[in-house]
Protein backbone atom coordinates (compact mmCIF):
# COMPACT_ATOMS: atom_id res chain seq x y z
CA UNK A 1 0.00 0.00 0.00
CA UNK A 2 1.92 3.04 -1.26
CA UNK A 3 -0.94 5.47 -1.75
CA UNK A 4 -0.45 8.81 0.02
CA UNK A 5 -3.08 9.04 2.74
CA UNK A 6 -4.69 12.43 3.31
CA UNK A 7 -6.25 13.04 6.73
CA UNK A 8 -8.03 16.20 5.62
CA UNK A 9 -11.69 15.90 4.64
CA UNK A 10 -15.01 17.68 5.13
CA UNK A 11 -18.72 16.78 5.04
CA UNK A 12 -18.98 17.41 1.29
CA UNK A 13 -16.54 14.54 0.73
CA UNK A 14 -17.97 11.99 3.18
CA UNK A 15 -18.79 8.58 1.71
CA UNK A 16 -19.41 6.64 4.91
CA UNK A 17 -21.07 8.88 7.49
CA UNK A 18 -23.91 11.36 7.56
CA UNK A 19 -25.09 13.67 10.33
CA UNK A 20 -28.49 15.18 11.06
CA UNK A 21 -28.85 18.04 13.55
CA UNK A 22 -32.02 18.62 15.55
CA UNK A 23 -31.64 21.30 18.18
CA UNK A 24 -29.16 20.06 20.78
CA UNK A 25 -29.15 16.45 19.52
CA UNK A 26 -27.19 15.08 16.56
CA UNK A 27 -27.90 11.78 14.82
CA UNK A 28 -24.73 10.21 13.41
CA UNK A 29 -25.34 7.46 10.86
CA UNK A 30 -22.70 4.92 9.88
CA UNK A 31 -23.59 4.01 6.30
CA UNK A 32 -20.38 2.69 4.77
CA UNK A 33 -20.04 2.74 0.99
CA UNK A 34 -18.96 -0.80 0.06
CA UNK A 35 -17.00 0.49 -2.93
CA UNK A 36 -15.39 3.32 -0.96
CA UNK A 37 -12.34 1.53 0.38
CA UNK A 38 -9.14 3.49 0.80
CA UNK A 39 -7.31 0.91 -1.30
CA UNK A 40 -8.29 -1.60 -3.97
CA UNK A 41 -8.83 -5.28 -3.32
CA UNK A 42 -11.68 -5.36 -0.82
CA UNK A 43 -15.27 -4.26 -0.34
CA UNK A 44 -16.50 -2.66 2.88
CA UNK A 45 -19.47 -4.96 3.36
CA UNK A 46 -21.70 -4.99 6.45
CA UNK A 47 -20.56 -1.54 7.59
CA UNK A 48 -17.03 -2.81 8.01
CA UNK A 49 -14.41 -0.09 8.02
CA UNK A 50 -10.88 0.79 7.00
CA UNK A 51 -8.72 3.83 7.73
CA UNK A 52 -10.71 5.98 5.31
CA UNK A 53 -13.91 5.40 7.29
CA UNK A 54 -12.13 6.40 10.48
CA UNK A 55 -10.63 9.53 8.92
CA UNK A 56 -14.17 10.69 8.23
CA UNK A 57 -15.32 9.78 11.75
CA UNK A 58 -12.44 11.75 13.28
CA UNK A 59 -13.48 14.74 11.18
CA UNK A 60 -17.11 14.37 12.27
CA UNK A 61 -16.15 14.41 15.95
CA UNK A 62 -13.82 17.38 15.52
CA UNK A 63 -16.40 19.43 13.64
CA UNK A 64 -19.08 18.55 16.18
CA UNK A 65 -17.03 20.24 18.89
CA UNK A 66 -16.09 23.35 16.92
CA UNK A 67 -18.90 23.85 14.43
CA UNK A 68 -21.81 22.62 16.57
CA UNK A 69 -21.20 23.51 20.22
CA UNK A 70 -24.95 23.50 20.78
CA UNK A 71 -24.95 19.70 20.59
CA UNK A 72 -25.24 17.97 23.95
CA UNK A 73 -25.90 14.42 22.76
CA UNK A 74 -24.85 12.45 19.68
CA UNK A 75 -26.69 9.26 18.75
CA UNK A 76 -24.43 6.90 16.82
CA UNK A 77 -26.40 4.35 14.81
CA UNK A 78 -26.32 2.32 11.64
CA UNK A 79 -27.68 3.53 8.35
CA UNK A 80 -28.16 -0.08 7.21
CA UNK A 81 -30.76 -2.68 8.12
CA UNK A 82 -29.90 -5.69 10.28
CA UNK A 83 -26.29 -4.73 11.00
CA UNK A 84 -24.71 -2.10 13.20
CA UNK A 85 -21.05 -2.64 12.26
CA UNK A 86 -18.99 -5.72 11.43
CA UNK A 87 -15.76 -4.07 12.60
CA UNK A 88 -12.49 -3.59 10.74
CA UNK A 89 -12.56 -5.03 7.24
CA UNK A 90 -10.90 -8.44 7.28
CA UNK A 91 -9.76 -8.37 3.64
CA UNK A 92 -8.11 -5.03 4.30
CA UNK A 93 -6.31 -6.39 7.36
CA UNK A 94 -5.27 -9.54 5.52
CA UNK A 95 -3.77 -7.61 2.61
CA UNK A 96 -2.28 -4.61 4.42
CA UNK A 97 1.39 -4.28 5.22
CA UNK A 98 2.22 -4.76 8.88
CA UNK A 99 3.10 -1.09 9.43
CA UNK A 100 -0.24 0.01 7.98
CA UNK A 101 -2.17 -2.37 10.25
CA UNK A 102 -0.43 -1.06 13.35
CA UNK A 103 -0.81 2.61 12.37
CA UNK A 104 -4.44 1.99 11.44
CA UNK A 105 -5.09 0.53 14.90
CA UNK A 106 -3.34 3.47 16.57
CA UNK A 107 -5.31 6.11 14.68
CA UNK A 108 -8.54 4.20 15.28
CA UNK A 109 -7.75 4.06 19.00
CA UNK A 110 -7.08 7.80 19.02
CA UNK A 111 -10.38 8.44 17.24
CA UNK A 112 -12.29 6.33 19.79
CA UNK A 113 -10.60 8.30 22.57
CA UNK A 114 -11.58 11.55 20.87
CA UNK A 115 -15.33 10.98 21.05
CA UNK A 116 -14.96 9.36 24.46
CA UNK A 117 -13.27 12.57 25.66
CA UNK A 118 -15.94 14.70 23.97
CA UNK A 119 -18.35 13.53 26.63
CA UNK A 120 -15.95 13.97 29.53
CA UNK A 121 -14.43 17.29 28.43
CA UNK A 122 -17.03 19.02 26.28
CA UNK A 123 -20.41 17.75 27.37
CA UNK A 124 -21.17 16.03 24.09
CA UNK A 125 -22.43 12.64 25.22
CA UNK A 126 -22.24 9.83 22.67
CA UNK A 127 -25.06 7.30 22.78
CA UNK A 128 -24.71 4.12 20.75
CA UNK A 129 -28.04 2.77 19.49
CA UNK A 130 -27.47 -0.80 18.31
CA UNK A 131 -29.75 -2.78 16.03
CA UNK A 132 -28.30 -5.82 14.31
CA UNK A 133 -24.88 -7.42 14.64
CA UNK A 134 -22.34 -5.33 16.54
CA UNK A 135 -19.11 -7.27 16.30
CA UNK A 136 -15.40 -6.68 16.78
CA UNK A 137 -14.50 -3.10 15.96
CA UNK A 138 -18.22 -2.36 15.78
CA UNK A 139 -18.58 -3.17 19.46
CA UNK A 140 -15.40 -1.19 20.12
CA UNK A 141 -17.14 1.81 18.55
CA UNK A 142 -19.99 1.25 20.99
CA UNK A 143 -17.65 0.76 23.96
CA UNK A 144 -16.12 4.20 23.41
CA UNK A 145 -19.56 5.78 23.63
CA UNK A 146 -20.91 6.95 26.98
CA UNK A 147 -24.11 4.91 26.85
CA UNK A 148 -25.07 1.78 24.88
CA UNK A 149 -28.66 0.79 24.08
CA UNK A 150 -29.48 -2.40 22.19
CA UNK A 151 -32.78 -3.70 20.92
CA UNK A 152 -34.12 -7.02 22.18
CA UNK A 153 -35.18 -8.46 18.85
CA UNK A 154 -33.63 -11.93 19.12
CA UNK A 155 -30.84 -11.22 16.63
CA UNK A 156 -29.07 -8.03 17.79
CA UNK A 157 -25.87 -8.93 19.61
CA UNK A 158 -22.56 -7.54 20.80
CA UNK A 159 -19.40 -9.55 20.23
CA UNK A 160 -15.60 -9.50 20.27
CA UNK A 161 -14.89 -12.57 18.09
CA UNK A 162 -11.32 -11.74 17.05
CA UNK A 163 -9.66 -14.47 19.11
CA UNK A 164 -11.76 -17.46 17.93
CA UNK A 165 -12.23 -16.22 14.34
CA UNK A 166 -9.04 -14.39 13.41
CA UNK A 167 -6.32 -15.35 15.90
CA UNK A 168 -5.77 -11.68 16.76
CA UNK A 169 -6.96 -9.37 19.55
CA UNK A 170 -9.59 -6.65 19.39
CA UNK A 171 -7.36 -3.87 18.10
CA UNK A 172 -9.02 -0.70 19.36
CA UNK A 173 -9.39 -1.02 23.10
CA UNK A 174 -12.10 -3.68 23.32
CA UNK A 175 -10.45 -5.88 25.93
CA UNK A 176 -9.44 -2.95 28.10
CA UNK A 177 -12.75 -1.08 27.94
CA UNK A 178 -14.69 -4.26 28.77
CA UNK A 179 -12.78 -4.69 32.02
CA UNK A 180 -11.64 -1.17 32.95
CA UNK A 181 -14.51 0.98 31.70
CA UNK A 182 -17.51 -1.30 31.86
CA UNK A 183 -16.13 -3.30 34.80
CA UNK A 184 -17.24 -6.64 33.35
CA UNK A 185 -16.31 -9.52 35.64
CA UNK A 186 -13.07 -11.15 34.52
CA UNK A 187 -14.50 -14.65 34.04
CA UNK A 188 -17.45 -13.32 32.08
CA UNK A 189 -15.10 -11.22 29.97
CA UNK A 190 -13.11 -14.39 29.25
CA UNK A 191 -16.27 -16.12 28.04
CA UNK A 192 -17.39 -13.12 26.02
CA UNK A 193 -14.05 -12.76 24.21
CA UNK A 194 -13.89 -16.48 23.41
CA UNK A 195 -17.19 -17.00 21.59
CA UNK A 196 -18.03 -16.09 18.00
CA UNK A 197 -21.75 -15.52 18.49
CA UNK A 198 -21.44 -12.87 21.17
CA UNK A 199 -24.10 -11.99 23.74
CA UNK A 200 -27.59 -10.58 23.24
CA UNK A 201 -30.63 -9.36 25.13
CA UNK A 202 -30.86 -9.26 28.90
CA UNK A 203 -27.63 -11.22 29.38
CA UNK A 204 -25.73 -8.38 27.71
CA UNK A 205 -27.27 -6.01 30.29
CA UNK A 206 -26.66 -8.40 33.22
CA UNK A 207 -23.00 -8.71 32.26
CA UNK A 208 -22.78 -4.91 31.92
CA UNK A 209 -21.79 -5.14 28.26
CA UNK A 210 -24.54 -2.59 27.52
CA UNK A 211 -26.49 -0.07 29.57
CA UNK A 212 -30.01 -0.71 28.41
CA UNK A 213 -32.00 -3.36 26.52
CA UNK A 214 -35.24 -2.20 24.94
CA UNK A 215 -38.07 -3.96 23.14
CA UNK A 216 -37.89 -3.41 19.41
CA UNK A 217 -41.28 -1.66 19.37
CA UNK A 218 -40.03 0.99 21.83
CA UNK A 219 -36.44 1.25 20.62
CA UNK A 220 -36.60 4.48 18.60
CA UNK A 221 -38.73 6.18 21.25
CA UNK A 222 -36.35 5.19 24.07
CA UNK A 223 -33.24 6.29 22.16
CA UNK A 224 -34.83 9.69 21.52
CA UNK A 225 -35.75 10.03 25.21
CA UNK A 226 -32.22 9.21 26.38
CA UNK A 227 -30.69 11.63 23.88
CA UNK A 228 -33.02 14.41 25.04
CA UNK A 229 -32.16 13.69 28.69
CA UNK A 230 -28.39 13.81 28.13
CA UNK A 231 -28.61 16.85 25.87
CA UNK A 232 -30.73 18.80 28.38
CA UNK A 233 -28.27 17.96 31.16
CA UNK A 234 -25.23 18.96 29.06
CA UNK A 235 -26.66 22.00 27.27
CA UNK A 236 -29.13 23.70 29.65
CA UNK A 237 -28.62 27.02 27.85
CA UNK A 238 -27.51 28.21 24.44
CA UNK A 239 -23.72 28.31 24.01
CA UNK A 240 -23.62 30.39 20.87
CA UNK A 241 -22.86 29.76 17.24
CA UNK A 242 -20.01 27.50 16.16
CA UNK A 243 -17.13 28.38 13.87
CA UNK A 244 -16.18 26.89 10.52
CA UNK A 245 -13.07 24.71 10.36
CA UNK A 246 -11.72 26.01 7.09
CA UNK A 247 -9.48 23.82 4.90
CA UNK A 248 -5.79 23.81 5.82
CA UNK A 249 -3.44 25.46 3.37
CA UNK A 250 -0.60 23.08 2.50
CA UNK A 251 2.11 23.00 -0.13
CA UNK A 252 3.81 19.68 -0.85
CA UNK A 253 7.32 19.72 -2.33
CA UNK A 254 8.74 17.04 -4.60
CA UNK A 255 11.07 15.80 -1.85
CA UNK A 256 8.17 15.19 0.53
CA UNK A 257 8.52 18.39 2.57
CA UNK A 258 5.30 20.21 3.50
CA UNK A 259 4.64 23.90 4.18
CA UNK A 260 1.71 25.16 6.24
CA UNK A 261 1.08 28.67 7.52
CA UNK A 262 2.64 27.99 10.95
CA UNK A 263 4.42 24.65 10.45
CA UNK A 264 7.27 23.65 8.16
CA UNK A 265 8.08 19.98 7.60
CA UNK A 266 11.56 19.51 6.11
CA UNK A 267 12.22 15.94 5.05
CA UNK A 268 15.61 14.29 4.56
CA UNK A 269 14.68 10.81 3.41
CA UNK A 270 18.27 9.72 2.84
CA UNK A 271 19.13 10.44 6.47
CA UNK A 272 15.75 9.28 7.77
CA UNK A 273 15.24 12.61 9.55
CA UNK A 274 12.36 15.09 9.48
CA UNK A 275 12.48 18.54 11.05
CA UNK A 276 9.17 20.06 12.15
CA UNK A 277 9.46 23.80 12.77
CA UNK A 278 6.55 25.65 14.40
CA UNK A 279 6.44 29.41 13.98
CA UNK A 280 4.92 31.40 16.83
CA UNK A 281 2.27 34.06 16.18
CA UNK A 282 3.15 37.26 14.35
CA UNK A 283 -0.04 39.10 15.22
CA UNK A 284 -1.34 40.27 18.57
CA UNK A 285 -3.66 38.01 20.53
CA UNK A 286 -7.41 38.43 20.04
CA UNK A 287 -8.52 41.45 22.05
CA UNK A 288 -11.76 39.86 23.23
CA UNK A 289 -13.89 36.74 23.08
CA UNK A 290 -15.82 38.33 20.23
CA UNK A 291 -12.55 38.87 18.37
CA UNK A 292 -11.56 35.23 19.02
CA UNK A 293 -14.83 34.01 17.52
CA UNK A 294 -14.45 36.36 14.58
CA UNK A 295 -10.99 34.97 13.82
CA UNK A 296 -12.36 31.43 14.19
CA UNK A 297 -10.13 28.73 12.76
CA UNK A 298 -7.60 31.37 11.69
CA UNK A 299 -6.66 32.33 15.23
CA UNK A 300 -3.05 31.24 15.79
CA UNK A 301 -3.62 28.78 18.64
CA UNK A 302 -6.20 26.80 16.69
CA UNK A 303 -4.47 27.09 13.32
CA UNK A 304 -1.14 25.86 14.71
CA UNK A 305 -2.79 22.94 16.52
CA UNK A 306 -4.60 21.80 13.36
CA UNK A 307 -1.47 22.10 11.22
CA UNK A 308 0.77 20.25 13.68
CA UNK A 309 -1.86 17.53 14.05
CA UNK A 310 -2.08 17.04 10.28
CA UNK A 311 1.71 17.04 9.91
CA UNK A 312 2.13 14.35 12.58
CA UNK A 313 -0.51 12.11 10.98
CA UNK A 314 0.95 12.61 7.51
CA UNK A 315 4.43 11.62 8.68
CA UNK A 316 3.17 8.63 10.64
CA UNK A 317 1.39 6.98 7.74
CA UNK A 318 3.22 8.25 4.66
CA UNK A 319 6.88 8.52 5.71
CA UNK A 320 7.49 5.23 7.48
CA UNK A 321 11.29 5.23 7.06
CA UNK A 322 11.73 8.64 8.63
CA UNK A 323 12.73 7.48 12.08
CA UNK A 324 13.92 10.69 13.76
CA UNK A 325 11.65 13.70 14.23
CA UNK A 326 13.24 17.00 15.27
CA UNK A 327 11.09 19.77 16.73
CA UNK A 328 12.17 23.39 16.39
CA UNK A 329 10.32 26.62 17.07
CA UNK A 330 10.74 30.26 16.05
CA UNK A 331 9.09 33.50 17.04
CA UNK A 332 8.26 35.88 19.86
CA UNK A 333 7.55 34.14 23.18
CA UNK A 334 5.70 37.19 24.54
CA UNK A 335 3.21 37.06 21.67
CA UNK A 336 2.70 33.32 22.03
CA UNK A 337 2.08 33.61 25.77
CA UNK A 338 -0.36 36.47 25.13
CA UNK A 339 -2.37 34.25 22.74
CA UNK A 340 -2.30 31.45 25.30
CA UNK A 341 -3.27 33.76 28.19
CA UNK A 342 -6.25 35.04 26.22
CA UNK A 343 -7.64 31.48 26.10
CA UNK A 344 -6.83 30.77 29.75
CA UNK A 345 -8.47 33.98 30.92
CA UNK A 346 -11.62 33.14 28.98
CA UNK A 347 -11.89 29.38 29.39
CA UNK A 348 -15.53 29.81 30.42
CA UNK A 349 -16.09 30.51 26.73
CA UNK A 350 -16.67 27.32 24.79
CA UNK A 351 -14.32 28.16 21.91
CA UNK A 352 -11.40 29.19 24.13
CA UNK A 353 -11.86 25.97 26.10
CA UNK A 354 -12.12 23.79 23.00
CA UNK A 355 -8.89 25.19 21.54
CA UNK A 356 -7.03 24.31 24.76
CA UNK A 357 -8.61 20.85 24.76
CA UNK A 358 -7.51 20.37 21.17
CA UNK A 359 -3.91 21.15 22.15
CA UNK A 360 -4.22 18.48 24.83
CA UNK A 361 -5.17 15.95 22.15
CA UNK A 362 -2.46 17.06 19.73
CA UNK A 363 0.24 16.76 22.38
CA UNK A 364 -1.02 13.27 23.22
CA UNK A 365 -0.68 12.48 19.51
CA UNK A 366 2.96 13.53 19.75
CA UNK A 367 3.44 11.29 22.81
CA UNK A 368 2.10 8.33 20.87
CA UNK A 369 4.13 8.82 17.69
CA UNK A 370 6.59 5.98 17.12
CA UNK A 371 9.56 8.08 16.09
CA UNK A 372 12.65 9.14 17.98
CA UNK A 373 11.60 12.62 19.08
CA UNK A 374 14.16 15.34 19.76
CA UNK A 375 13.84 19.07 20.38
CA UNK A 376 16.51 21.64 19.54
CA UNK A 377 16.31 24.89 21.51
CA UNK A 378 18.30 27.24 19.31
CA UNK A 379 18.79 31.02 19.30
CA UNK A 380 15.52 32.63 18.31
CA UNK A 381 13.47 29.66 19.52
CA UNK A 382 9.95 30.04 20.90
CA UNK A 383 9.66 27.15 23.34
CA UNK A 384 7.22 28.90 25.65
CA UNK A 385 4.06 27.70 27.37
CA UNK A 386 2.16 25.39 25.04
CA UNK A 387 5.14 24.88 22.72
CA UNK A 388 7.40 24.22 25.74
CA UNK A 389 5.32 21.06 26.26
CA UNK A 390 7.14 19.62 23.25
CA UNK A 391 10.38 19.74 25.25
CA UNK A 392 8.87 17.40 27.81
CA UNK A 393 7.20 15.16 25.21
CA UNK A 394 10.37 14.36 23.27
CA UNK A 395 12.90 11.65 24.11
CA UNK A 396 15.81 14.10 24.23
CA UNK A 397 16.24 17.86 24.14
CA UNK A 398 19.34 19.93 23.33
CA UNK A 399 19.71 23.61 24.18
CA UNK A 400 22.14 26.14 22.76
CA UNK A 401 24.13 27.87 25.48
CA UNK A 402 25.03 31.55 25.23
CA UNK A 403 25.68 33.56 22.11
CA UNK A 404 26.57 31.82 18.85
CA UNK A 405 29.16 33.51 16.69
CA UNK A 406 27.62 35.16 13.64
CA UNK A 407 24.06 34.56 14.90
CA UNK A 408 22.22 37.76 15.76
CA UNK A 409 19.04 36.04 16.93
CA UNK A 410 18.08 36.26 20.62
CA UNK A 411 19.90 33.86 22.99
CA UNK A 412 18.03 30.57 23.36
CA UNK A 413 15.56 30.63 26.25
CA UNK A 414 12.60 28.65 27.60
CA UNK A 415 9.50 30.24 29.15
CA UNK A 416 7.15 28.18 31.30
CA UNK A 417 3.53 29.11 31.90
CA UNK A 418 0.45 27.88 33.73
CA UNK A 419 -0.32 25.33 31.01
CA UNK A 420 2.82 23.32 31.83
CA UNK A 421 1.43 22.45 35.25
CA UNK A 422 -1.89 20.73 34.66
CA UNK A 423 -3.68 21.93 31.54
CA UNK A 424 -2.28 19.25 29.20
CA UNK A 425 -2.05 15.88 31.01
CA UNK A 426 -0.60 12.83 29.29
CA UNK A 427 -2.42 9.53 28.94
CA UNK A 428 -1.17 8.55 32.41
CA UNK A 429 -3.09 11.51 33.89
CA UNK A 430 0.14 13.22 34.93
CA UNK A 431 1.62 16.33 33.36
CA UNK A 432 4.73 15.83 31.26
CA UNK A 433 6.77 17.56 33.95
CA UNK A 434 5.32 15.30 36.64
CA UNK A 435 6.19 12.31 34.50
CA UNK A 436 9.67 13.69 33.85
CA UNK A 437 10.33 14.22 37.56
CA UNK A 438 8.50 11.17 38.87
CA UNK A 439 11.18 10.47 41.46
CA UNK A 440 11.80 14.12 42.38
CA UNK A 441 8.44 15.89 42.59
CA UNK A 442 10.15 18.85 44.25
CA UNK A 443 11.71 19.57 40.83
CA UNK A 444 8.23 20.34 39.49
CA UNK A 445 7.75 22.92 42.22
CA UNK A 446 11.15 24.43 41.43
CA UNK A 447 10.19 24.74 37.77
CA UNK A 448 6.80 26.21 38.66
CA UNK A 449 8.50 28.95 40.66
CA UNK A 450 10.07 30.21 37.42
CA UNK A 451 6.82 30.73 35.48
CA UNK A 452 7.24 33.66 33.09
CA UNK A 453 11.03 33.87 33.38
CA UNK A 454 13.27 33.58 30.32
CA UNK A 455 15.35 30.54 31.29
CA UNK A 456 18.65 30.40 29.45
CA UNK A 457 20.63 27.20 29.04
CA UNK A 458 22.49 27.09 32.36
CA UNK A 459 19.35 27.61 34.43
CA UNK A 460 17.23 25.31 32.25
CA UNK A 461 19.87 22.61 32.62
CA UNK A 462 20.00 23.05 36.41
CA UNK A 463 16.21 22.74 36.58
CA UNK A 464 16.33 19.55 34.50
CA UNK A 465 14.21 20.99 31.70
CA UNK A 466 16.61 19.90 28.92
CA UNK A 467 18.81 16.85 28.42
CA UNK A 468 21.99 18.67 27.38
CA UNK A 469 23.21 22.23 26.86
CA UNK A 470 26.10 22.98 24.48
CA UNK A 471 27.88 26.14 23.40
CA UNK A 472 28.58 27.07 19.79
CA UNK A 473 31.89 25.15 19.79
CA UNK A 474 30.28 21.78 20.53
CA UNK A 475 26.72 22.29 19.27
CA UNK A 476 26.95 21.06 15.68
CA UNK A 477 29.20 18.06 16.43
CA UNK A 478 27.12 16.87 19.37
CA UNK A 479 23.86 17.09 17.42
CA UNK A 480 25.39 15.36 14.40
CA UNK A 481 26.79 12.48 16.48
CA UNK A 482 23.45 11.97 18.23
CA UNK A 483 21.45 11.93 15.00
CA UNK A 484 23.86 9.54 13.29
CA UNK A 485 23.80 7.23 16.28
CA UNK A 486 20.01 7.28 16.53
CA UNK A 487 19.59 6.53 12.85
CA UNK A 488 21.91 3.52 13.17
CA UNK A 489 19.78 1.73 15.79
CA UNK A 490 17.06 -0.82 14.99
CA UNK A 491 13.76 1.01 14.52
CA UNK A 492 11.97 -1.89 16.23
CA UNK A 493 14.16 -1.59 19.31
CA UNK A 494 13.75 2.19 19.31
CA UNK A 495 9.96 2.00 19.11
CA UNK A 496 9.86 -0.46 22.00
CA UNK A 497 12.33 1.49 24.12
CA UNK A 498 10.72 4.87 23.56
CA UNK A 499 7.18 3.66 24.21
CA UNK A 500 8.30 2.10 27.49
CA UNK A 501 10.20 5.15 28.71
CA UNK A 502 7.65 7.82 27.79
CA UNK A 503 4.86 6.63 30.08
CA UNK A 504 6.29 6.38 33.56
CA UNK A 505 4.02 6.51 36.58
CA UNK A 506 0.48 5.22 37.05
CA UNK A 507 -1.21 3.09 34.45
CA UNK A 508 -4.60 4.18 33.17
CA UNK A 509 -7.09 2.72 30.74
CA UNK A 510 -5.55 4.92 28.07
CA UNK A 511 -1.96 3.82 28.69
CA UNK A 512 -3.08 0.19 28.72
CA UNK A 513 -4.86 0.61 25.40
CA UNK A 514 -1.89 2.28 23.72
CA UNK A 515 0.90 0.49 25.56
CA UNK A 516 -0.06 -3.04 26.45
CA UNK A 517 -2.65 -3.62 23.72
CA UNK A 518 -0.61 -2.02 20.94
CA UNK A 519 2.45 -4.06 21.90
CA UNK A 520 0.56 -7.34 21.85
CA UNK A 521 -1.38 -6.51 18.71
CA UNK A 522 1.90 -5.52 17.02
CA UNK A 523 3.41 -8.89 17.91
CA UNK A 524 0.35 -10.98 17.06
CA UNK A 525 -0.05 -9.29 13.67
CA UNK A 526 3.33 -10.74 12.68
CA UNK A 527 2.68 -14.29 13.82
CA UNK A 528 1.92 -16.93 11.14
CA UNK A 529 -1.06 -18.12 13.20
CA UNK A 530 -2.75 -14.87 12.17
CA UNK A 531 -1.10 -13.61 8.98
CA UNK A 532 0.73 -16.66 7.56
CA UNK A 533 -0.50 -18.24 4.34
CA UNK A 534 -2.57 -20.70 6.39
CA UNK A 535 -3.29 -18.24 9.20
CA UNK A 536 -6.75 -17.27 10.37
CA UNK A 537 -6.76 -13.85 8.70
CA UNK A 538 -5.86 -15.35 5.33
CA UNK A 539 -8.36 -18.20 5.58
CA UNK A 540 -11.24 -16.11 6.90
CA UNK A 541 -14.31 -16.58 4.72
CA UNK A 542 -13.02 -19.74 3.01
CA UNK A 543 -14.75 -22.14 5.37
CA UNK A 544 -11.40 -23.37 6.64
CA UNK A 545 -9.97 -22.64 10.05
CA UNK A 546 -6.47 -21.30 10.35
CA UNK A 547 -3.64 -23.74 11.01
CA UNK A 548 -1.86 -22.90 14.25
CA UNK A 549 1.60 -23.52 15.57
CA UNK A 550 0.54 -24.93 18.94
CA UNK A 551 3.67 -24.01 20.83
CA UNK A 552 3.16 -21.38 23.52
CA UNK A 553 5.90 -18.77 23.46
Amino acid sequence: MTKVIDFQTDPSKYRHWRVEYNGNVASLYMDVDEQGGLFEGYELKLNSYDLGVDIELADVVQRMRFEHPEIGAVVMQSGKDNVFCAGANIRMLGGAEHAHKVNFCKFTNETRNTFEMAGADSGQTYICAVKGSCAGGGYELALACDYIIITDDGSTNVALPEVPLLAVLPGTGGLTRVTDKRKVRRDRADVFCSIEEGVRGQRAKEWNLVDEVVANSKFAETVAERAAEFAARNRPAAVGKGITLEPLKRIFADNGSVSYSTVEVDLDRDAGIVTVTIAGPEDKAPASVADLHKQGSQTWMLRAARELDDAILHLRLNELETGVMIFKTTGDADKLLAHEAMLLDNDDDWLAREILLYWKRVLKRVDMTSRSLVALVEPGSCFAGTLAELLFAVDRSYMAEGEFEGDNRPIAAIRLSEVNFGRFPMGNDLTRLETRFLGTPEAVDAAKATIGEALEAEQADELGLVTYAFDDIDWEDEIRVFLEERASFSPDAMTGMEANLRFAGPETMETRIFGRLTAWQNWIFQRPNAVGKDGALQRYGTGQRGEYDRRRV
